[in-house]
């Protein structure tokens, strides 16, 4: 750490670091030790990078990351995370890693490797500017994006009088087939929307849903993109950092519930012990981390210090089911909802959408 008054000195990637107002100076978190890490991450030369998800977003990152620290060659593993973890249990059983880090949505992984000791403890440059509920404290996981389930609409195709208030509204019958969501049983965050929604309306709200028909895909991403271009007309079930984005083209508005509880998640970065590129993982989860990078990804960040962009209020001030994680930790409970679900809709068909944001199942 270093306190400077008057004149600044700076390092290039001295950015990475905090920086706050300290009875008139300027108050510099880690620059130096960004340097080093920097250095001992270009002798490595390398990071595998497993993105739980959008391609799209993981690529972005990748390309600013890559501008900043050049030297260090990324190869990406993108996919949904029932997709990755997997090849990352193999490579944990065979105590033969590929996989330096991972974002991952599916919170219920990184319990599961913080309990089998296998994730590496970074308490690294920015991690202790993330809100606590967004990390695990020893340094295990740490939040890099936020979410939030709201509703959104198309405009051409709902009028300002029909804009749906609470989960009921999606029963009328002038909504008969034009809503879209993604399958619960298929989707964590969506299975825990659901489940908010079933708690507080019971289980009859399923039947009468399916009496208006809906449609379910794979992929937030997709849910969007059906919206906005008409082929849909509203959901409940819209990741509302993916239309801020610029997913929707425009052509889809964002509202969220007068009476129901928005949900909300993180995804999350992880290193794993035995990283054959250890350093490299630490700057980037850094970098990820960085003020700069979190102030440019668009509605909620994981740290304290960046305000909420795409007209947003911070995400404390909505009424959130914020209890996604406890959630998910709960096995039995977790299985028997994904049953009792598809038994109401159906098998999961058709091809997940990565192509751009989303939520990241």
């Amino acid at each position: 750490m270093r306190l400077y008054t008057n004149a600044i000195k700076i390092s290039r990637r001295g950015l990475l670091g905090g920086v706050a107002a300290v009875g008139g100076s300027l108050y510099l978190a880690a620059a130096d030790d960004l340097d080093i890490l920097y250095s001992e991450a270009k002798r490595e030369g390398a990071l595998n990078y497993y993105g739980g998800g959008p391609t799209a977003t993981h690529q972005r990152a990748i390309d600013e990351f890559s501008k900043s620290f050049p030297g260090i060659e990324v190869d990406l593993a993108a996919g949904f995370s029932n997709q990755l973890t997997p090849r990352i249990d193999e490579q944990i059983a065979r105590n033969k890693m590929k996989a330096d880090i991972t974002v991952l949505q599916t919170i219920q992984d990184f319990e599961r490797w913080r309990r089998a000791g296998v994730l590496l403890p970074n308490r690294g440059p920015n991690f202790d500017q993330v809100l606590d509920t967004f990390k695990d404290a020893d340094g295990t996981s740490v939040g890099v994006r936020v979410y939030a389930l709201a509703y959104a609409y198309n405009p051409d195709l709902v009028g300002p009088d029909d804009i749906p208030k609470s989960a009921l509204d999606f029963l009328r019958p002038k909504f008969s087939g034009q809503v879209i969501s993604t399958y619960p049983h298929d989707d964590d965050i969506t299975l825990y929307l659901y489940y908010t929604i079933v708690q507080k309306y019971g289980w009859d709200y399923m039947q009468r849903l399916m009496d208006n028909k809906p449609r379910f895909i794979r992929g937030h991403l997709g849910v969007t993109q059906e919206i906005a271009r008409g082929r849909a007309a509203l959901s409940f079930d819209v990741s509302a950092s993916s239309v801020v984005s610029g997913a929707g083209d425009g052509a889809i508005k964002v509202t969220f519930p007068a009476e129901d509880r928005v949900p909300i998640f993180e995804t999350r970065a992880g290193i794993f012990k035995g990283a054959p590129h250890p350093n490299a993982a630490r700057l980037f989860e850094a970098w990820l981390l960085s003020r700069d990078y979190q102030s440019r990804q668009g509605a909620w960040s994981s740290r304290k210090d960046v305000a909420p962009t795409g007209g947003f209020k911070p995400i404390t001030d909505y009424n959130t089911a914020s209890q996604f994680r406890d959630f998910m930790l709960d096995e039995p409970l977790v299985a028997d909802l994904r049953k009792r679900f598809e038994s109401y809709i159906g098998a999961v068909s058709g091809d997940p959408v990565l192509g751009g944001g989303g939520s990241n199942r």
